[in-house]
């Protein structure tokens, strides 16, 4: 059995007043009647008169207005009563309470983190979120501020992701941070998407914005990548200067341009990848003697 408390989630459902119109138009007509009761004078007219006015007020009390990707949440003395997303003039009883909220898409850039990758280094990282409100029930009553809500679960969603990959690639062949970044970006959308269901909240979109090595040890990584690249070009190049090698001698046995014993064609083979592999042109050295002194 689970100790956590069993909480009654919240669940959005449609309700509001009706259009602004009919109740706009009635406020004139309030206000002509209270001057004809004020005229006629008396307690009769007096009465009428202030009822008027007093129901103007209230009247007046009751109109909101909503743009579009907006909503109003509607409470009756603290108790959900239903949203409105409806756009236009919208009227409601005035005892009635009002909370607007943001429909719109958001877009949030997290603060740059430092966090351990995979094998332990430190790196600095930073995502790029795409969120907006799906259940406002739930965004406004069962956290205490979404937004802040969401903010906080970026940062914890952003260190959990990123504790799963290396920062770079090594022998195993598994995703990284810096090769996969769109394989990432996926799992990390996943993971908030599970952290800040809670508050209603959908999410769109999330990839990453920065991603490099921790100050302390970027020069050493820098170093290790270069080196790293050095030696996949040196890889390439013996490959190349081997096949070359290999493609000359065949041809010069099967023209019968020269025959060569085992220590002559080592000789030559030797040569051939000096130069082929050389940083340096090669220097050309003319042999006046024999193989054999």
């Amino acid at each position: 059995m689970s100790d956590a408390p069993n909480i009654n989630r919240s669940t959005e459902h449609a309700f509001g007043g009706i259009g602004g119109g009919p109740p706009l138009l009635s406020l004139p007509l309030m206000l002509i009647a209270a001057v004809w009761c004020f005229k006629l004078g008396g307690p009769p007219g007096v009465l009428g008169g202030a009822g008027l006015i007093v129901l103007f007020l209230l009247t007046s009390c009751g109109f909101y207005s909503l743009q579009p990707n907006e909503a109003y949440v509607v409470t009756l003395f603290g108790t959900y009563v239903g949203t409105d997303r409806r756009t236009g003039l919208r009227w409601v009883l005035p005892w009635y309470g009002r909370k607007k909220i943001s429909l719109r898409v958001r877009n949030v850039t997290s603060e740059t983190l430092k966090v351990n990758d995979k094998r332990g280094n430190p790196i600095e990282i930073a995502a790029n979120i795409v969120w907006r409100v799906s259940d406002t029930a739930q965004a406004l009553f069962d956290v205490d501020d979404y937004v802040t809500f969401v903010n906080i679960q970026i940062e914890t969603g952003l260190r959990e992701t990123a504790s799963h990959y290396a920062y770079d690639h090594d022998d195993s062949g598994e995703p990284t941070l810096r090769a996969d970044a769109a394989h990432v970006g996926d799992r990390l959308e996943k993971d908030l998407r599970t952290r800040i269901a809670v508050a209603g909240v959908a999410i769109d979109e999330a990839h990453l914005m920065h991603l490099a090595y921790a100050p302390e040890i970027a020069g050493s990584m820098l170093k290790r990548q270069q080196a790293e690249a050095v030696l996949a070009a040196r890889r390439t190049i013996v490959a190349g200067a081997v096949g070359m090698v290999e493609h000359a001698l065949q041809q010069l046995s099967e023209r019968d341009v020269v025959v060569l014993d085992d220590e002559r064609r080592a000789a030559m083979v030797s040569n051939l990848l000096v130069v082929l592999c050389a940083d340096r042109e090669a220097q050309p050295v003319v042999n006046t003697g024999t193989l054999y002194g």
